[in-house]
């Protein structure tokens, strides 16, 4: 029987979804709703991005389950700026599967690292995909918050 799960390019219709789709995977960690309102601008995926640059949702069912959005930066490294997999999803390997997804991106870009700024909760998620923990960052939401810093170096693909 083969995987249902597919990943593929985000639509820009589905910008609304998605950011509700990253809103609930990162409640899930016992935010409060203040906390929650201080997020949103930072994960809300607008329709300019996903036409412009490399957003993939996990589908299952003709649902949105998972999200990935990856970036590159100035310094040549590749950034993962979400990666979210939905409540109902979590512990099921959607999100392994977004984050190979993530290094398939950044390979096929000549890319040598990866980074991504980590929730405190998802950090040993990253770790267990072979990131190490390298430095804190500010949060883009929360005044005086800091978030894991991880990395990866990426083998150039075999291909």
């Amino acid at each position: 029987m083969s995987d249902p799960l597919l990943i593929r390019r985000a639509r820009r219709d589905e910008a609304a979804a998605l950011s509700d789709l990253a809103m609930r995977a990162k409640a899930h960690w016992g935010y409060d709703d203040a906390f929650m309102e201080m997020c949103r601008d930072e994960l809300t995926i607008h329709p300019e991005r996903i036409e412009t640059g490399e957003v993939w949702v996990a589908e299952r069912d003709g649902a949105a389950i998972g999200l990935l959005e990856v970036r590159f930066e100035e310094d040549g490294e590749a950034e993962v700026q979400h990666c979210f997999v939905d409540p109902s999803a979590m512990a099921s390997g959607i999100g392994r599967r977004l984050w190979a997804k993530a290094e398939d991106i950044a390979r096929a870009a000549g890319v040598a690292a990866i980074g991504v700024d980590s929730d405190p909760n998802a950090e040993g998620f990253y770790q267990a995909m072979g990131a190490v923990t390298v430095a804190r960052s500010p949060s883009g939401s929360i005044p005086g918050r800091t978030l894991p810093r991880l990395r990866k170096r990426l083998a150039p693909s075999a291909a």
